[in-house]
């Protein structure tokens, strides 16, 4: 798990870099492109094929996954651009509590008042983030705060339609759909781009397909409540990229206002396990 974080912080800073020197459409489209190409193959190889890992019991849901996802991506990497990979990635870390926030009417379940302080607490970090009162507050702030919403969203459609549908269908309909929805846009802007650029594409593409498997080795070998909290770790792996290759500021409001992000967040997984725990008496 620490070792995904450590490649999708390595993507995060490429992406940063190609978004500037080619675009920001152009970038997603050729890597979702080259995710499409791989759940295929994966899809071909499975028991039942293509025609199984395309069957859903939520095909709207499904592509609306794929579309919030390749959305949140580009948002995202607005969001490299304008703020830097440190600030961004500050205000990010607060999906898990938009998770805890959606999750009652998305999904029916009971968030208890603990849990409702610890969002309530992780907002009050995102603020100090901010500092919307410390005159250089800008709208492009709340760009990553909008990434989070669409993460945290798709996050709960993809819990949403696991009751129906396998990870290997959702996987496929991701890829699929995120492809076809990004390429209007990606050819609209296609641009050329320097052998040095290509070869960080081709290594983008690449990386994104090992940090997906070890992600999924990891939830192979763990549960899910347990090896969550280290998704956390890339927020320092991105800040040393920030800091190292783009010269960014490690602003005091952002680590006391992260701080208090990360362990809101902590704490309402703790819950959900502790809840979890005593639903199946574990």
């Amino acid at each position: 798990m620490i070792a995904s974080c450590a490649i999708f912080a390595i993507q995060d800073g490429i992406s940063r870099h190609l978004g500037e020197a080619v675009n920001i459409y152009m970038v997603v489209m050729i890597r979702f492109w080259f995710f499409a190409v791989f759940v295929t193959l994966l899809a071909a190889r499975a028991p039942g094929g293509l025609r199984a890992a395309s069957r859903s019991a939520y095909p709207l849901l499904q592509a609306l996954r794929g579309i919030l996802l390749v959305g949140e991506i580009c948002v995202m990497v607005i969001a490299f651009i304008k703020l830097g990979l440190i600030e961004t990635h500050a205000v990010f870390v607060c999906y898990p509590l938009l998770v805890t926030l959606f999750s009652g009417p998305i999904l029916g379940e009971q968030v208890g008042w603990r849990r409702w302080l610890a969002v309530l607490a992780g907002f009050g970090g995102v603020l100090i983030i901010l500092n919307p009162g410390g005159g250089i507050f800008s709208l492009w702030s709340l760009v990553p705060f909008l990434g989070a919403a669409m993460f945290a969203l798709y996050g709960l459609l993809t819990r949403y339609v696991s009751r129906k549908d396998s990870a290997q269908v959702s996987f496929f309909w991701t890829g699929m759909m995120g492809a076809l929805a990004i390429t209007p846009f990606g050819l609209t802007h296609w641009q050329g781009m320097s052998a040095g650029n290509w070869g960080l594409m081709a290594i983008l593409c690449c990386s994104a397909v090992l940090a997906h498997w070890l992600l999924i080795k990891a939830y192979d070998v763990a549960e899910a409540a347990d090896i969550q909290p280290f998704a956390y770790f890339q927020l320092p792996f991105v800040s040393l990229l920030g800091l190292v290759l783009f010269n960014e500021n490690l602003r005091m409001n952002v680590v006391i206002g992260a701080a208090i992000v990360v362990a809101a967040g902590l704490f309402t997984l703790w819950r959900q396990r502790m809840r979890q725990k005593q639903i199946t008496g574990g």
